[in-house]
């Protein structure tokens, strides 16, 4: 079995790749090659030098000659331009989420034209799908059957993209399938341009000693996931059998991933209780509208019953994920942070 993962060595792509090696199969068959895509490929990267590992590095468009040189049997598409820079420009939005889609199913169509199967292919779509408009506001909760109408053009991106992947799949061309991604927190190493980033920087920030900007109102409420809850659904979507039924993926609808929903106030209020008041301290709220606006459009309430039938469950509380990061990235979490963590004690179950 060969996988093919775009955006192989961005945080996300780095996780599922760890758990695919660790797995060493794919739904009980082998991996013989697991093909990491990317435009930049830090060095000294572990997965790097795994003997199932290939390396395709560049833009995506100039290199699908080369990622399709052999049958790709699971595409799983993670590459992305952030919904800041989306919205900062255009014409980059368009082109490294929309055009590169499009190009990807072209090279998947034509891998099942000359008689190869179609291949599995996972699309990572985003909450920013859904918006709040005037004329049609959200509903309280959240589910599948809520009509999308984002409010940011990586939202109305990643909408486009999902239904480019419905019309291929409903062709024959890939066996698409969509998992809709809360923001992730808490996201480790350097912030990125994406407008929901501060949810990882206003925890991770201070665990390292450093200050950090809370650009909206400690009252927003928002839906997030761990990685580790991000990365298994994913990997679960990926591997779900097509069909109608409890775990089981129906035709091109998305799969909204489960969320966990709190308030900025509780995840700082986590914060200090873990951590303590020197590390909460570190967090100034300076509110920003622009942010505000793009990550206050998105709801926060969902229904998780379908990624329930698929054996999801969200994060059991905002203080389980943080402890997750603090075990997970003790090299990134001060001493005192990691201390006082320890004196708090297990993380309660809700």
């Amino acid at each position: 079995m060969r996988i093919v993962i775009t955006g192989g060595f961005g945080f996300l792509g780095r996780q599922v790749a760890g758990a695919l090696l660790e797995a060493r199969t794919f739904r009980g068959v082998p991996i013989d090659r697991l093909v990491l895509a990317d435009r930049f490929v830090p060095s000294g990267s572990p997965v790097s030098h795994d003997p199932l590992v290939d390396i395709v590095q560049g833009d995506l468009t100039d290199r699908l000659d080369e990622l399709f040189a052999e049958q790709v049997d699971v595409l799983i598409h993670l590459a992305s331009a952030v919904s800041a820079e989306c919205e900062a420009d255009f014409d980059l939005g368009m082109s490294a989420n929309v055009d590169t889609t499009r190009a990807l199913l072209e090279a998947a169509r034509a891998q099942s034209a000359t008689g190869g199967p179609a291949p599995r292919m996972v699309f990572s779509s985003s909450v920013a799908v859904y918006g709040s408009d005037p004329a049609l506001p959200l509903p309280p909760v959240v589910s599948e059957s809520t009509l999308p109408t984002p409010r940011s053009s990586y939202g109305a991106q990643k909408l486009v993209c999902e239904q480019l992947v419905a019309e291929y799949t409903r062709r024959g061309f890939v066996d698409g399938r969509v998992a809709r991604l809360m923001t992730v927190s808490v996201r480790p190493g350097k912030p990125n341009a994406a407008a929901s980033g501060f949810l990882s920087g206003i925890i991770r920030e201070p665990l390292a000693g450093l200050p950090a900007v809370c650009p909206v109102s400690p009252d927003l409420r928002v839906a997030l996931a761990s990685p580790r809850r991000t990365v298994e659904g994913i990997l679960r979507v990926a591997g779900a059998e097509r069909g109608s039924g409890p775990g089981r993926i129906d035709g091109g609808v998305p799969v909204n991933l489960p969320a966990l929903t709190v308030s900025v106030a509780e995840m700082l209020a986590t914060l200090r209780r873990v951590a303590g008041d020197e590390v909460a301290d570190l967090v100034t709220i300076a509110p920003d509208p622009a942010v505000e606006a793009i990550v206050g459009s998105w709801p926060a309430v969902f229904d998780n019953a379908r990624a329930a039938a698929l054996g999801l469950e969200p994060d059991p509380s905002f203080e389980s994920v943080v402890r997750d990061y603090v075990a997970d990235h003790t090299d990134a979490v001060v001493a005192g942070a990691r201390l006082a963590a320890a004196a708090a004690g297990p993380a309660p179950i809700d």
